[in-house]
This record gives structure tokens, sequence and C-alpha cells, in this order.
């Protein structure tokens, strides 16, 4: 469990220098085509919380929720049991840009040929929340100009919520969620209808604590994300590009 700092923020060990070695997309990738149980987790780890994207590319294409179900399942189907990741480059193991790559052979050279998939024909290997996949779907903008661009923005997106999610834990796990709810406006710019003042009234906080306590948390939102983007990359160097990319979507 995190300390509590004077300021009113959690305090947090920073992840050894070391920790790139143990990302999920390099474990996959080192593993290549062994079937080693760590290189399956991460992969499917992976393939868990970045679906969204996939689906939705699918039905930008036009595809009815049906058909983007089905060639999203299948196409999971595929890479985590039938041996695409033979495919995958280390020297560009960008996982986005793999995943992606995947898809697109996968529906020009395959999809034809391939049987369609039976709802509950087989076993899912990637749980897909359809219902609530279609929510999303519905709220994104209808402005977005290509399939790819809606990947790359849901991509953007999936991997933001994550280190919410991850610092609303770590806040929680430190008693201080009523905190992080107050100031989590304050993550990705200065968007809270709420000054400084107003917000350290309301917890009993000074204003300069309530300044400090916004400082650190966007040091360790930035930090988290850092650490998740590094998930999706094979070498180190691949993490400052992948932020910049996220950064310049989410413009």
């Amino acid at each position: 469990m995190p300390n509590v700092n004077a300021e009113g923020g959690p305090v947090f060990r920073h992840p050894r220098s070391g920790v790139f070695a143990t990302t999920q997309w390099s474990v996959v990738l080192a593993a290549g085509n062994h079937d080693l149980p760590e290189a399956a987790q991460a992969l499917e780890r992976l393939c868990q919380t970045y679906w969204y994207p996939l689906y939705a590319y699918v039905r930008r294409q036009g595809r009815s929720p049906e058909d983007a179900q089905d060639s999203t399942q299948e196409f999971f189907f595929r890479l985590l049991d039938k041996g695409y990741l033979a495919k995958a480059d280390p020297q560009r193991g960008k996982f986005r840009t793999f995943l992606l790559g995947s898809m697109k052979n996968f529906l020009i050279n395959e999809w034809k040929q391939a049987s369609r998939l039976k709802r509950g024909g087989h076993e899912s290997f990637v749980f897909l929340d359809v219902d609530k996949a279609e929510e999303r779907f519905a709220a994104e903008p209808i402005g977005e100009a290509t399939p790819d661009s809606t990947y790359d923005r849901r991509w953007a997106v999936v991997l933001i919520e994550q280190v919410f999610a991850t610092l609303r834990r770590e806040y929680a796990s430190a008693d201080k969620a009523r905190l992080f709810e107050a100031l989590k406006a304050f993550i990705w710019g200065d968007t809270s209808s709420a000054s400084y003042l107003e917000i350290g009234q309301q917890l009993k906080l000074t204003e300069g604590t309530v300044k400090v306590a916004v400082h650190r948390l966007r040091q360790r939102f930035r930090e988290l994300l850092r650490a998740e983007v590094a998930h999706t990359v094979a070498r180190p160097e691949d993490i400052d590009g992948e932020l910049r990319h996220l950064i310049a979507v989410m413009s």
C-alpha cells in the first residue's frame, strides 16, 4: 500500500530500471513461436485489453455489429491459437501496429475463405462485451475520416483508461479516493470547473496543498502512462515515439 505524504497524495515507489525486460509485448516477442505459459498469458492480457480498437476498426468499415463480432473473435482465435505471432517482427515490434496489420491481412486474405464463426460454436479466446462495445461505438465522432484513424484514437483512449483505472485503485488503496475524484479533471489539463481554492475548501486542505497534490497526480499519471505504453512495444527506444503518437492522436 502506498504511503501518504504531507501534501495529501500517495507516495509510490518508482519502478526498477530493469522493469522493461518483463513488459508484456517484449515477453511475447522474445518467446516467438515457443509455447511458453508466460508469453501466452502476456499476449492474452494484451488482447483482452486492446480488443475494442480492432472492433471499432471493423465497424468503421461498414460491417454490422454481428459481422464485427464474428470477425474480431475469429481473428483473436487465429492470433492466439494458430501461430499468427510468427509474423511479428521484433525490429518493428509495436503491438499497436502488429495488431492492426494482422487484422487487415486477415480481412483481406482470409475472411472470404474462412467459414463464418457461429456464435457459441467454439471457445471464445477473448471475451467481447459487444453490447458495451456498441454503446461506445455509437458515441464515436462521426467526422472521423477513416477506420485507421478510429483505430488509433480508440487505442489511445483505451490505454489512457487503463492508466486512469490504475490511478484510481492506487488512490483508493491509500484512502484518497475522494481526493482523486476531486482532482482527476486536472490530469489532462485544467478542465475542472472548480478552482484549487474551492476544492481545498471542500476537502479541508489549503490551496497550496491542492496545487501540490495536482502536481503529484500529474507526475504519477505520466509515470503510469509511460509504463502502460512500455507494455505494448518491444524496445525501450520505442516508448517516446509511441507517447508522441498517442498525444498527437488525442490532440
